[in-house]
């Protein structure tokens, strides 16, 4: 039976921005660029009462609290932030997953901190970050990380909250069913058509139509539906995608979008080659004016050769998308999907010289 402990900064962007800046305590701070383009990074809870969110454009965030603190985002400081905490958390165990710089995963089965509970470990690591840091977390303790998660939402902000193993089930039979992780609206809709609003209606749900109507994730969602979660806490979490992307000062059209597109492949292309990655799936990422995200990708017989290769690849992947070309766009992404490990720096014969000379592997 594992204990893990799952740990979430309170609007955490915006809650070290109030810690340095004294006067935007109590007040309604949005950490963006204010502009046309930029959306919100975070905000406060104060900011959070007039209907602000993260990734919500901006313009919209200054429209509902005009009178609100934008504050441009410093990704560096927030960084250095970030390692102060997951210092702490060391100070209780190695086995640490962080999910961003904000929240992160322990398994505190086996800790060093001489606590006798998970509840008390996840206690003393707020208290830690309150007293040394000036800024509050929320945790979640539970037997898996699924549960811990969730649990970790449940008293928001600078709360804590206990699921322990006789309590799963009582805990899950009420929660809702957009509270699972991968339940979108669409889902959501699908669930609620049967009649699904709860783990607990999940349970006693149909499973046959349950499966017809979301196919494999029908498993997936019945095993979350039972607390079961047998994921183990990744202290080395690989990358499995490379993308670069980039929003427009003015919207426009699919036709334009190509010296965008190269200029993005070139900056994937070389950090790919950089850390030694290589994949075969290729991506188109696109947001319309209307903010519908669109994403185009392919998988390739073999990783892409050359830039040339990559670009044309991820060109192609244009004439996969079936809206108007009087479409405007004001995003436009290039990665790759699902990378392989990072390759050896050694040379080896080339598959397409007959004279045997060596190029180092892409």
């Amino acid at each position: 039976m594992r204990k893990i402990v799952h740990i979430d900064m309170d609007a955490f962007y915006a809650s070290v921005e109030q810690r340095d800046r004294p006067e935007l305590i109590g007040r309604p701070t949005v950490v963006a660029w204010k502009g046309p383009r930029s959306v919100v990074c975070a905000a406060s809870y104060e900011a959070r009462r007039f209907g602000i969110r993260s990734a919500m454009p901006a313009m919209r965030a200054a429209r509902l609290c005009p009178h609100a603190e934008f504050i441009p985002p410093d990704f560096k400081r927030y960084k250095a932030v970030s390692r102060q905490v997951q210092a702490i958390y060391r100070r209780y165990t190695d086995q640490i997953e962080p999910l961003s710089l904000d929240e992160a995963y322990l398994d505190v089965t086996e800790q060093r901190g001489g606590l006798a509970t998970a509840t008390e470990v996840a206690e003393a690591i707020r208290c830690a970050i309150r007293d040394e840091l000036a800024l509050t977390a929320s945790a979640g303790v539970a037997p898996n990380k699924f549960i811990a998660k969730i649990a970790s939402d449940w008293r928001k902000p600078d709360g804590l909250f206990v699921v322990p193993p006789h309590r799963v089930d009582a805990f899950l039979e009420p929660l809702p069913v957009a509270k699972i992780p991968g339940v979108g609206r669409v889902t959501q809709g699908k669930l609620e058509a049967l009649g699904i609003q709860t783990a607990g209606d999940l349970r006693r749900c149909d499973v046959p139509v349950l499966h017809q109507q979301l196919g494999q994730y029908a498993e997936r969602l019945l095993q979350l539906a039972w607390g079961q979660d047998d994921s183990p806490v990744r202290t080395e979490r690989r990358r499995k995608s490379l993308s670069a992307e980039d929003t427009f000062s003015d919207d426009r059209p699919l036709s334009e979008l190509e010296p965008d597109i190269r200029r993005l492949a070139q900056k994937v292309w070389q950090q790919a080659e950089r850390e030694q990655y290589r994949s075969r799936t290729v991506l188109l990422k696109l947001k319309t004016r209307a903010f519908v995200t669109l994403t185009r990708q392919q998988t390739l017989v073999a990783p892409p050769p050359s830039l040339e290769a990559f670009t044309q690849s991820v060109l192609a992947l244009r004439h996969r998308v079936d809206l108007p070309a009087t479409t405007l766009y004001r995003l436009v992404g290039v990665g790759f999907q699902q990378l392989m490990q990072p390759a050896p720096a050694v040379s080896q014969p080339s598959l397409f010289d007959p004279c045997g000379s060596t190029n180092q592997v892409p």
